[in-house]
């Protein structure tokens, strides 16, 4: 496929890319030796002679970075006069007080190239019509990516924003979008405002949709219960798409829908256990990222706190780098629940399974005994007061154990799920003691 957004490098052998990146790796650790205030400082005081790193494999001899780094050392990251920084960023908080990233125009070129590639593995063409269902605004740099990005490929983009379910069906209806970007859950949304409202939504011109912030496949790469319940009530192709504000990079599905791609050119990627050691292959671990080419911030080996799994051998599509696998669960979530180990996914899976759960929110707070407890606070239009067994009966059939349940109007969840500030929905609240 000749196009300048699917990258040569992403279909050569796998040492080629090992040689490639190891290359990068070694011009990424001069710059940071030479203008980052924070790493110059771990790099003295850990004794890390950078000169005797010769590539990926000997990352070990460098200490991670955390989110706890970036919070309380947020300037030290910072590695351009301030005059060079032209966009400021804050990540969502989801993980803790969120964290200030400044872009320079470099990253702002980059980050605009990382998106294009990403929807060229997403089947897109130049030309082709985005309707963007996610804010652009409130220091989201997702929005801001999806739309410098989608200039750089030479489509067109209608910013409508998150929610709004009329607005966003006048906006299918006007303009004909080929492609949607929306969190999964809010599709059901507006499926579900489509058939309260007559609109034939199967017959509109949306003919797929990039999926951001909640996973759409098992740890098998199945489609999982959101998913399934998108694409049986309107078949359209759904890609899954996972990334953060401290990568700057995307991994985003191919129409074999077998895991998101791997970069080279933007990021390295380690599955590392919680001795920050590798993982074996094939084992799960967690994300930890040294992004390339990054001006304003960059960073080394910082951990992400989400743990997945990595899928090696090539992939039909053609390219040969790494693709990864879904989210299982964010490492600071997991949650011990009368000896079982859970992370949130699982439990949002069953939720979604069971037809008169409308919306829900998991909380997790310390008991008496200081261990785990969970209250699902389940949502609904009708009245379910009386299904507390048969939703418990499924939490069992799954996970062997069941949580408390507690029930609620749609409308009350909805405000839980959906504070004025947020710019994701809040499925899970952690008020456990730290």
């Amino acid at each position: 496929m000749a196009s300048p957004f699917f990258p040569a490098i992403e279909t050569c052998p796998i040492d080629a890319i090992r040689n490639f990146q190891d290359i990068k790796l070694r011009e990424h650790l001069h710059q940071l030796n030479s203008i980052s205030p924070f790493y110059k400082r771990l790099f003295a005081s850990s004794k890390v002679n950078i000169e005797k790193i010769s590539g990926f494999r000997d990352l070990e001899q460098i200490p991670t970075t955390s989110k706890e780094d970036l919070q309380r050392h947020n300037a030290d990251f910072i590695c351009v006069d301030r005059k060079k920084i032209v966009d400021y960023i804050t990540t969502s908080g989801t993980q803790g007080d969120p964290v200030t990233f400044a872009l320079t125009e470099k990253d702002l070129e980059r980050l605009a190239y990382n998106e294009a590639i990403s929807f060229t593995c997403a089947d897109a063409m130049p030309g082709e019509i985005f309707q963007l269902m996610t804010t652009i605004d409130r220091r989201f740099m997702a929005g801001l990516a999806y739309f410098l990005g989608i200039r750089k490929l030479e489509g067109s983009i209608v910013r409508v924003g998150n929610g709004i379910p009329e607005l966003q069906w006048d906006t299918i209806q006007r303009i004909s979008p080929d492609t949607i970007i929306a969190v999964p859950s809010f599709i059901l949304k507006i499926i579900d405002y489509a058939e309260n409202h007559g609109i034939d939504y199967r017959s509109s011109s949306v003919k797929k949709a990039v999926c951001i912030g909640e996973p759409l496949r098992n740890n098998d790469l199945s489609y999982n219960t959101l998913a399934r319940k998108i694409v049986e009530k309107w078949p359209i192709k759904l890609y899954s798409t996972y990334a953060s504000t401290e990568m700057a990079t995307s991994f985003t599905e191919c129409s074999a829908g077998a895991g998101g791609h791997h970069h080279p050119e933007l990021v390295i990627v380690e599955f590392l256990d919680d001795q920050n050691q590798p993982v074996k292959e094939g084992e799960q671990g967690e994300v930890t990222i040294t992004p390339l080419g990054v001006e304003g911030m960059p960073l080394l080996r910082f951990k992400t706190g989400d743990i997945c799994s990595q899928f090696t051998e090539p992939c039909s599509c053609g390219r040969t780098s790494f693709r990864l696998g879904p989210v299982i669960g964010r490492k600071n979530q997991m949650i011990k629940y009368r000896g079982t180990t859970l992370y949130p996914p699982s439990l949002y899976d069953i939720l979604d399974t069971i037809d008169y759960v409308d919306n829900y929110v998991v909380e997790v707070s310390t008991n008496d005994i200081e261990t785990d407890e969970i209250v699902i606070h389940a949502g609904s239009r009708q009245q379910i007061s009386m299904m507390e067994s048969d939703i418990k009966d499924h939490f069992r059939a799954r996970l062997r154990v069941a949580p408390s349940i507690v029930f609620h109007t749609f409308d009350e969840i909805h405000r839980i799920q959906f504070p004025e500030a947020s710019r994701k929905p809040v499925k899970f609240i952690d008020n456990r003691v730290k």
